[in-house]
């Protein structure tokens, strides 16, 4: 196979030789080493065979001093392509264009790969860059990575480092996000502990300041649970942080209303592919129809960014628009599908209440109304319920 392709680099040349004694061209290939095959006897006095270019060429020389009759019946390989195209001047000059418009794009930025990204967009971080003059189509060599990211960092917060390496038509921006300092939280500034919720307290662990409620009392929502205002005969009146926990069994009853029929949809097989190029910031569309498209169909759109062999890209994007067409239907919904859904919402929005501590006990009801499912959730928790306020100065 890899002689074959080496071959077809040289140009291979498929040769008709005619002669009373034919054997007398074999005679010269053997005593002057010219390489052939694919030989094949038409009769007694012709023959073809298959050899490269050059020893074509060689050959040709050679049987000159013989009587024979050489014909060239078939040619291919890259010479001969390269010279039948040797008068199309519109196309070497088309390739020379492009060539050159290669190598001058080769100086702008085209493309933009961002790392360390995490809670910052990407969006946010290329918005930024383009109002102080980086963006698609930028000049490589007129960016200032230093003066860049004095700019940055002040416009994002967030960013506690950015680095724009330009390399070639593709800009390597590098990001570290701000690692958040702890909240600093006073020791002496005053304030209180009160419920945050109605319950029955089980336990209190007062870190600073005093009790106001002992295990077995029921409390509401606002009371006072943890002074930090103390008195004593020693000391007199001390103002104190009032923090700790309060521990205490807590009862909800949610609801969760989920209908019987539900509207689906169903896909009718009906397709459509539409295709668009990004050349710069503007949008050519390849097809003729509208682009307003109607309420009945997904668009599934993929990107793909064109590049040169070698990674070099170019300020061009190919964008397929795959448009899938459905009818809405109303579908019955079975009352386990109902009563699992339901459910599943409910406990979610009881973990949300229950932030620190456990569901003891729950119970779920279900009755159904005017074609829809009604569930009701009763739970009993063990949570914390102390809430810390500070003292107003």
């Amino acid at each position: 196979m890899l002689k074959h392709i080496v071959n077809l680099v040289k140009g291979e040349v498929t040769g008709r030789v005619e002669s009373g004694f034919p054997e007398r061209v074999l005679n010269l290939c053997a005593e002057y080493g010219v390489v052939f095959w694919d030989l094949k006897w038409s009769s007694p006095v012709e023959f073809t065979f298959t050899m490269t270019r050059r020893d074509w060429k060689r050959l040709r020389r050679l049987a000159a001093r013989i009587d024979c009759d050489m014909t060239a019946v078939d040619w291919r390989g890259t010479p001969f392509f390269l010279g039948r195209l040797r008068k199309r001047y519109g196309l070497w000059v088309t390739l020379g264009i492009c060539t050159l418009l290669v190598f001058l794009g080769s100086f702008f930025i085209w493309d933009f790969r961002i790392e360390g990204n995490e809670r910052v967009s990407r969006q946010e971080i290329l918005r930024a860059l383009e109002r102080h003059g980086v963006g698609f189509g930028t000049y490589g060599y007129s960016v200032d990575s230093s003066q860049l990211r004095n700019y940055i960092l002040l416009e994002i917060p967030d960013l506690s480092y950015i680095a724009v390496n330009v390399r070639g038509c593709r800009a390597y921006v590098q990001v570290r996000e701000r690692v958040l300092p702890p909240e600093i939280v006073s020791k002496r500034a005053p304030g209180n502990t009160v419920a945050a919720k109605d319950a029955l307290v089980t336990a209190v662990q007062s870190w600073d300041g005093e009790k106001q409620v002992l295990p077995g009392t029921t409390v509401k929502e606002g009371q006072l649970l943890i002074s930090g205002v103390v008195q004593d005969d020693v000391s007199g009146v001390r103002y104190l942080r009032g923090m700790g926990k309060v521990y205490g069994r807590t009862w909800y009853q949610l609801e969760c209303r989920v209908p019987l029929t539900v509207r689906k949809k169903v896909y009718t097989g009906e397709k459509k592919t539409r295709r668009a190029l990004l050349i710069g910031k503007n949008r050519w569309n390849l097809y003729f129809s509208s682009s307003i498209l109607g309420d009945t169909c997904d668009k599934i759109t993929t990107w793909d960014k064109w590049e040169l062999p070698g990674g070099v890209a170019l300020p061009v994007t190919a964008v397929t628009e795959e448009l899938r067409f459905y009818e809405i239907e109303e579908q019955a919904r079975s009352r386990e599908e109902a009563q699992a859904l339901a459910e599943a919402a409910l406990d979610s929005r009881l973990s949300g209440y229950v932030e620190e501590g456990e569901v003891l006990r729950r119970e779920v009801s279900v009755q159904e109304q005017d074609g829809t499912l009604v569930v009701t959730l009763s739970a009993e928790c063990q949570e914390q319920i102390g809430r810390f306020v500070d003292t107003p100065g």
